[in-house]
């Protein structure tokens, strides 16, 4: 539905698409992320990262070609002349972040991956005012604590005692290292050139695997090659449509939409939705601190997502 509203262009003023209301888009977004964090922490020890990383954006960039070639071939004047942003982003956003999410998924628990995960709002914050010098109001920050809060409390269980049970390892600075990455991306995003959409997902993909391309022989010669199994192609197909294709299309239009800051707070999502998963497919209860989290998360959401008058 979302690539549907999109190619119709353009919108027309009197009916509001989906493709117009952020808050829905950037809570899709965080909902399919969700998935791919669960994913790439189950299948880590089956499928390389690089090789997850790699086949996602290739695999991604095959699927929406048919629909994006057209709006390509028209959009590459522009593609042209902005391609020193367009390689910078596909390198913050595309190569670099998965690929890091997944290596550091190996070598960390979820619960830490979702801790690193947390500080995604204040380092985009922090970027949007290096970059841009865009000032940060203290109803953003009120945001930005409540949320975390939430999130805490949902990772903790509702005991902030259990911190202590938390070790921080290597695997964990990969991730936050992926966060910053990504907190860079969503700040330039501001920067991308006024091109379609597809046109956009198409070339940023193709240039993201084309830079993991060397990483991935040299992880398969190296004595880690992937094989294609039930497992590994049924994870390589969720990663190409779910967390890429829809979830950048989300992403990016969210951004573009609200801004970079308001759209940051939509990452303390993520716990949100891997708990209502787990309470969905995995038998696990709906605990007290589970209501807890959720309301402080959506409370700073809101919060942040007003406006001034």
């Amino acid at each position: 539905e979302v690539a549907l509203a999109m190619i119709d262009e353009p919108v027309r003023p009197a009916r509001l698409s989906l493709y117009d209301r952020p808050y829905i888009l950037l809570a899709l977004a965080a909902l399919f992320w969700s998935g791919n964090f669960v994913l790439g922490r189950a299948v880590s020890s089956a499928v390389p990262p690089i090789a997850l990383a790699f086949w996602r954006w290739f695999g991604g960039a095959l699927l929406i070609m048919p629909f994006a070639l057209a709006y390509t071939r028209r959009d590459w004047p522009v593609i042209r002349q902005h391609w020193k942003i367009v390689l910078l982003l596909s390198f913050l956003g595309v190569a670099v972040f998965n690929t890091l999410v997944y290596t550091g998924l190996g070598q960390t628990t979820a619960i830490n991956g979702l801790l690193m995960q947390s500080t995604q709002p204040v380092i985009i914050i922090a970027f949007t005012f290096l970059l841009f010098r865009e000032t940060v109001r203290p109803r953003q920050i009120i945001a930005v604590t409540l949320s975390l809060l939430g999130v805490l409390t949902i990772i903790l269980r509702g005991d902030p005692t259990s911190i202590s049970t938390i070790g921080l390892n290597s695997g964990d600075l990969i991730i936050f290292l992926a966060v910053i990455s990504y907190a860079a991306y969503t700040a330039l995003l501001r920067r991308r050139p006024p091109i379609h959409p597809f046109s956009f997902l198409l070339i940023t993909f193709g240039a993201g695997a084309a830079m993991l391309l060397p990483l991935y022989i040299a992880e398969s010669l190296g004595g880690r090659p992937l094989e294609f199994t039930q497992v590994t192609l049924a994870s390589i197909a969720y990663v190409c449509i779910f967390p890429s294709i829809l979830a950048y299309l989300c992403y990016n239009r969210g951004v573009e939409l609200v801004g970079a800051n308001r759209a940051g707070h939509f990452f303390h999502l993520m716990p949100v939705f891997g708990s209502l998963l787990a309470v969905s497919f995995l038998d696990e209860r709906f605990q007290l601190y589970h209501g807890i989290g959720i309301l402080l998360i959506m409370s700073g959401i809101v919060l942040a997502a007003r406006r001034d008058h």
